[in-house]
């Protein structure tokens, strides 16, 4: 795993689309070099104007989604969504039970861990660790902050090893940590995945696709990232808001994201696109209608 509305998205270079997906308002904000008063006075006009662009986007794209059905966003759908993605990060559907599931994958990633896969080498288990301790100073994980900062980007366990993988499953069976758990998932790919599918006219498999995409590909803006690979279909499809085909779109999507999967891991299973997604597409399943059967890794699943 990882590292207007619909007109201005079609546009906006992949970086910008990523930060307006995943960082709230003036996040992004970077410091500038040292400038004269007139000029200082100039850049923080344009940034203004800019949060301002950035703000009223958010609503008409807020009115849009408050205008549509629920989706994948729909609790009965919400959760074959994680059964999906669990049959694929831990081969299982009940992902209830990977709370304290840690282990090195050997895919360059460090250790893969908890309900969603966060990495110690893609940041978003750093993120996780770090906005627990924000709201329970002093758990078991706490100590081990300092190195997992030094290890994120990498796939080192220096520091960590080796009681990081024992302190991650104790403090897994703590309610407060299953729910910090849950709220990173949502926050960085779920709510995400499901706006950004919705602003570009998906139903609910697409808006599926777009979770899976984030999850295993990662929300950053690398070129093997999420944002990097739906910029490379938008030269080939357009979205269904754009006038698209909804199949055809998808179609290529599931195509570009197969083949960014195998350049980055050549050897890599393909199953949650080739026997899952690609067979719900296949069937005109749009909507993700059960029950669905679909095979991961040659094991087969069915949801009823």
């Amino acid at each position: 795993m990882k590292r207007a509305g619909v007109l201005f998205l079609a546009v906006v270079p992949v970086v910008a689309t990523a930060v307006y997906f995943v960082l709230p308002s003036g996040a992004a904000d970077a410091p500038a070099a040292p400038a004269s008063a007139g000029t200082q006075s100039s850049r923080d006009d344009a940034k203004d104007r800019a949060e301002q662009d950035h703000e009223q986007q958010r609503d008409k794209d807020d009115e849009i989604i408050a205008s549509l059905p629920p989706g994948l966003a729909a609790p009965d759908k919400e959760e074959l969504a994680h059964r999906l993605v669990s049959s694929a990060e831990h081969s299982t559907t009940d992902w209830r039970s990977t709370y304290g599931m840690i282990e090195d994958r050997d895919d360059d990633c460090g250790y893969t861990a908890g309900i969603i896969g966060f990495c110690t080498g893609t940041h978003d288990l750093l993120t996780l660790v770090e906005h627990y301790t924000g709201s329970h100073p002093g758990n078991g994980l706490a100590r081990y902050l300092p190195a997992l900062r030094k290890v994120d980007g990498t796939d080192s366990h220096e520091g960590l090893d080796p009681g990081f993988t024992d302190a991650w499953k104790a403090e897994s069976e703590l309610p407060e940590f299953r729910a910090a758990q849950e709220e990173e998932r949502d926050r960085v790919y779920f709510e995400p995945a499901v706006r950004l599918a919705k602003l570009d006219g998906l139903g609910t498999l697409g808006q599926f696709v777009y979770y899976d995409a984030m999850v295993f590909h990662g929300t950053g803006t690398d070129e093997s990232g999420f944002y990097a690979l739906r910029e490379r279909v938008l030269r080939k499809a357009k979205t269904p808001a754009a006038g698209g085909s909804e199949k055809a779109y998808l179609d290529a999507f599931l195509d570009v994201r197969r083949a960014t999967m195998l350049t980055r891991y050549p050897d890599r299973d393909t199953s949650r696109v080739d026997t899952a997604q690609r067979r719900f597409l296949q069937a005109g399943n749009l909507a993700l209608d059960t029950p669905l059967t679909w095979e991961m890794y040659g094991d087969s699943y069915t949801s009823s």
